[in-house]
């Protein structure tokens, strides 16, 4: 039924397979972006507290019996760090999304959302009327002041990233701004800024030292710089309990996993007491990135735009040979095909060395 589609996806280079990651390769690409997934301690210290729980696995919705106290505690330490009134957490960053999205945007409201935003967003917007979505262009506040003097009704909502996935740039203080003025909501996903930038390394609203509003929503994964799985919404209260009332994707679903949880706990509390050295390693990495590659990054996330998909495989299937992996990402996920460097800070300066010289000499 799908192979002359299927056909024409292999042709073009875009095939995607999945494969069993070789433990011997030194990871560049995936977005573990502290190290925090082979730290043993932490494991040890999620599971004994887990274990303190009388654990006996995931139940129902938080909302039937699937909340526990080591929820409450990693949401009571969220918004404290973070200065959120309230916090709920949520199975995935896709889901958090989702849950966002569907559940915010009412009849009648405008939804102003980035043409880069996570697929998970774009993919929420297909459940709402297709009048009521308007994208901007890409961390362009003028066009976004456009769209908004054109569409704006009377409750908007806006919705942009932390740190892009692909683009590895840090959202405009300007649209923060822009979204107080106008008393819009402001959805911001902070799955790749928290935990990587910031004077506490909680984000952008960190970075930028933004006091959170009634308006403002975080959401962030718990995987990445976490190093587990799962996510978080961080608003007002009000806003939480009617996420509570009207998200679908909390509602009907499983809490998430206790242990997942535990072990984001331990890493949150691993990244507020040990933000001076972590702050000091990624500067190194990036200053690395700058000396070799002249990219100028605030972020981990280093795209390097090479434009042909052939190409970009056989980087990548050439640094393999090597023993480094790096992503070979190409549409639809991009509109240019990019290899995706992650400079983790877990990878030693020589092997960062080694393979941005590479991409030095082969882009």
């Amino acid at each position: 039924m799908y192979s002359k589609e299927l056909n024409s996806i292999k042709k073009s280079n875009r095939f995607r397979t999945r494969e069993i990651f070789d433990e011997n390769l030194i990871d560049l690409a995936s977005n573990d972006y502290l190290g925090l997934t082979t730290n043993k301690q932490l494991f040890e210290n999620a599971y004994k507290r887990v274990l303190e729980e009388n654990y006996t696995g995931p139940k129902a919705s938080q909302l039937v019996n699937g909340y526990n106290k080591i929820h409450k505690e990693f949401e009571t330490l969220l918004c404290k760090a973070n200065g959120f009134e309230d916090a709920i957490t949520v199975g995935s960053g896709f889901l958090a999304n989702i849950s966002l999205i569907e559940a915010l945007v009412r009849k009648k409201d405008r939804l102003f959302i980035d043409e880069q935003y996570h697929a998970s967003g774009i993919l929420a917007t297909k459940l709402l009327d297709k009048n009521q979505i308007i994208t901007f262009k890409h961390n362009d506040i003028e066009d976004l002041k456009n769209k908004f003097n054109q569409f704006s009704t009377n409750r908007n909502i806006i919705a942009i990233e932390g740190i892009y996935s692909m683009q590895g740039d840090i959202a405009s203080k300007e649209i923060f701004d822009f979204a107080d003025e106008k008393e819009a909501l402001l959805i911001v996903d902070e799955a790749h800024s928290s935990g990587v930038i910031g004077e506490n390394l909680l984000g952008v609203f960190d970075y930028y030292k933004i006091k959170p509003k009634n308006n403002h929503i975080k959401m962030g994964t718990l995987g990445k710089a976490y190093g587990s799985y799962g996510a978080y919404i961080l608003s007002s209260s009000h806003i939480i309990s009617y996420l509570q009332n009207r998200a679908k994707a909390i509602i009907y679903t499983t809490a998430p996993s206790l242990f997942d949880i535990s072990l984001a706990l331990q890493s949150l509390k691993y990244i507020l007491s040990n933000k001076l050295s972590l702050k000091s390693s990624i500067k190194e990495k990036l200053d690395i990135v700058k000396d070799i590659l002249g990219i100028q990054s605030n972020s981990l996330i280093i795209p390097i735009d090479i434009a042909d998909n052939k190409k970009v495989l056989a980087i990548q299937q050439e640094l393999k040979k090597q023993g480094y992996l790096v992503g070979a990402i190409r549409q639809p996920t991009v509109t240019s095909a990019i290899i995706r460097l992650i400079a983790k800070i877990d990878i030693s300066k020589q092997d960062l060395k080694l393979v941005c010289n590479f991409l030095k000499e082969n882009r």
